[in-house]
């Protein structure tokens, strides 16, 4: 916000607007733009349709107005609405530089300001124009500026008390006026004049951030500058509660297919909304998008780069084809219903070959996908009932629903998700940390990290679920990363070490889940060649793919940076090649064997709690 005072009194002006931004120069015309506003809304940001318009948000020095309106930039924008914010102070130290604070330099203030904004929405923006702007006779000359151009104009009022102001201070400006330093400031001894009619009216101090937003978006969403589906709902597939035994009973009277551990940890990501906007297991043409695009094209570009389908045999195809819906076994529980199935031919060398980049057939889920049916079917899924897997971790696999709660109830103003199929060492938490750092330098009051480690299949050779629930929860009591900061949840999706393929996926489900950063490793969902030994992908591409990849606008990716263990600090830190023999680099095969062999590592490389369990599971594996 722009500060509000000086030494200059105010001077009750003139309510001729005539007079207010008087023409002064000449031999001046004004050029017509070739480019419709129409053809222009194509063109900007990624939803069809012109959305240029100014949202005015006054209010006193402290109200709130530059947080609100930055979170509402960083909102729209993350879900392709293209936007800017004019800010008070920002403004000043460029294009205003040269005014005061007077009542006529105010007055000017806000009619250049007025003037800029109104081509910033004629440019297709949603422009957001934070400024204290206290006269009611200048707000209304900007949105007449805005109504003589056919452009829309929102006053929000940023309603907070003087006291809460007071206390705010974040400047200590009213501080400072009150101690007389500062003569003219607005809301002490230099009037402000309230909106009588603003568009909207936001309480700060009674609503948070994100409950102010929401007002803001349900405005523009009324006026049709937001699309309703900008806030990307999650789709779960589970039965409604009022229609589940009608569903159970339909279901038992269903022809059946038989389905595998996977294949249910699938139904899982399904029902709980991970692969959202999916219906179902995908169709042929869903299939083919996936496969093709690594996108969803139907309906905008969704990212969606792994195939989520069925695999089923020709004799069940045969059986099946024409039923208008089967259900779907487990454990010889029918556990889903599948609607107007669709059967497609499984060509599985050509899909490993896009999706993997290799069909060699020791790649473990390759091994899976070539041991599967010839056919796939898709259609729309109704799950009948909450999955659990009843292993003491059920309690750590919340939905992406249930994780925004989550996030609202801690107030987070920033998610940053961490990925992780492997133990936790302090190279990782030092990268978690280094994440919340910078996010409370850019501003961010209170990130919060989703520490959310992958919980479907794995490979042989990778620590199991439960041993690496352990090990987090180790990392967390040593207080290596902060748990009251800290959310740990369980990610339900199989892995299938398919690359940079693979950690598009990863990425966009934990923006479903309400993520907003994502950090991302070194050789992310990647693995030796089964053949050579060697890196089945370059170990940078992951994160060089990931901020290319299409429709992930609504998440920013944090690189990795590469850390080892210091030996002259003694602990893990962030690699400089110039002090290249003060460090050493722990593999994870090292690791493992130092484990298997019951030693300890360098101190600082892990907490030593988190490394204890280590040592346990693999001497389980001695015993078994």
């Amino acid at each position: 916000m722009e500060s509000s005072g000086n030494s200059h009194k105010k001077q009750k002006l003139s309510n001729a607007p005539e007079s207010w931004g008087m023409q002064r120069a000449t031999n001046v015309t004004y050029q017509a733009h070739h480019v419709s506003r129409n053809k222009r809304g194509q063109a900007v940001g990624t939803r069809g349709g012109f959305r240029g318009c100014t949202v005015w948000l006054t209010g006193l020095s402290g109200a709130g107005k530059t947080t609100v309106s930055m979170a509402l930039e960083e909102h729209l924008v993350c879900h392709g609405i293209p936007c800017y914010t004019l800010d008070g102070d920002n403004i000043r130290q460029g294009l205003n530089k040269n005014l005061g604070f007077s009542p006529e330099d105010r007055e000017e203030n806000i009619r250049r300001i007025a003037e800029v904004a109104k081509l910033f929405a004629d440019a297709g923006l949603v422009c957001i124009a934070s400024f204290i702007s206290p006269y009611s006779r200048d707000r209304l000359n900007a949105r007449k500026i805005h109504e003589a151009a056919g452009l829309p104009f929102f006053e929000v009022f940023v309603d907070a008390p003087l006291d809460v102001c007071e206390q705010r201070d974040v400047k200590g400006l009213y501080k400072r006026a009150r101690a007389g330093e500062i003569r003219g400031f607005t809301g002490i001894d230099s009037e402000y004049e309230k909106p009588e009619a603003p568009e909207l009216v936001l309480k700060t101090d009674s609503c948070s951030v994100n409950e102010c937003i929401q007002q803001l978006l349900d405005l523009l969403q009324e006026r049709d500058i937001v699309p309703v589906d900008a806030s990307y709902e999650v789709k779960e597939l589970y039965v409604p509660e009022n229609k589940l035994d009608l569903a159970k009973a339909d279901a038992e009277t269903l022809p059946a297919i038989e389905i595998g551990k996977v294949d249910m940890q699938w139904v899982q990501v399904l029902a709980e909304g991970w692969a959202t906007p999916l219906n179902g297991f995908m169709r042929e043409r869903e299939y083919l998008q996936c496969l093709h695009f690594d996108c969803l094209l139907d309906g905008g570009v969704i990212n969606m780069s792994v195939p989520v389908v069925l695999p089923v045999s020709g004799a069940d195809k045969e059986r099946l084809d024409g039923c208008t819906a089967v259900a779907l076994v487990y454990g010889g529980r029918r556990v889903a219903i599948l609607r107007n199935p669709e059967f497609y031919e499984h060509r599985k060398e050509e899909r490993c070959a896009r999706q993997w980049g290799t069909t060699c057939k020791d790649h473990p889920y390759i091994k899976m996908v070539m041991e599967s049916g010839d056919w796939l079917v898709g259609g729309d899924l109704q799950v009948l009932d909450r999955i659990y897997w009843n292993d003491g971790l059920d309690a750590y696999r919340l939905t992406p629903t249930e994780l925004k709660q989550k996030f609202k109830e801690m107030n987070a103003d920033a998610v940053f998700a961490f990925q992780l199929r492997n133990p936790v060492h302090n190279g990782h938490a030092l990268l978690m940390q280094d994440t919340q750092r910078r996010l409370i330098e850019r501003g961010y009051r209170r990130p919060v990290l989703l520490l959310h480690p992958l919980g479907g299949w794995t490979k042989d050779d990778d620590v199991p679920l439960p041993w690496r629930m352990r090990q987090h929860a180790a990392v967390l009591e040593e207080g290596v990363l902060d748990p009251n900061s800290t959310i740990v949840a369980i990610f339900p999706s199989p892995m299938m070490y398919a690359g940079p393929t693979e950690v598009q996926w990863h990425c966009r489900a934990r923006m479903v889940a309400g993520a907003n950063f994502y950090i991302v490793g070194r050789d992310p969902a990647g693995m030796p060649h089964p053949d050579t030994g060697k890196d089945l992908y370059e170990p940078s591409h992951g994160a060089k793919v990931l901020t290319m990849a299409p429709g992930l606008i609504s998440l920013e990716i944090v690189p990795f940076k590469v850390a080892a263990y210091n030996k002259v600090k003694k602990a893990m830190d962030f690699y400089d090649p110039k002090n290249h023999e003060d460090y050493d680099f722990i593999s994870g095969t090292r690791m493992r064997r130092m484990a298997r062999e019951g030693q300890n590592p360098p101190e600082g490389f892990m907490a030593p709690k988190a490394w204890t369990v280590l040592k346990e599971y693999y001497k389980s594996l001695e015993k078994a």
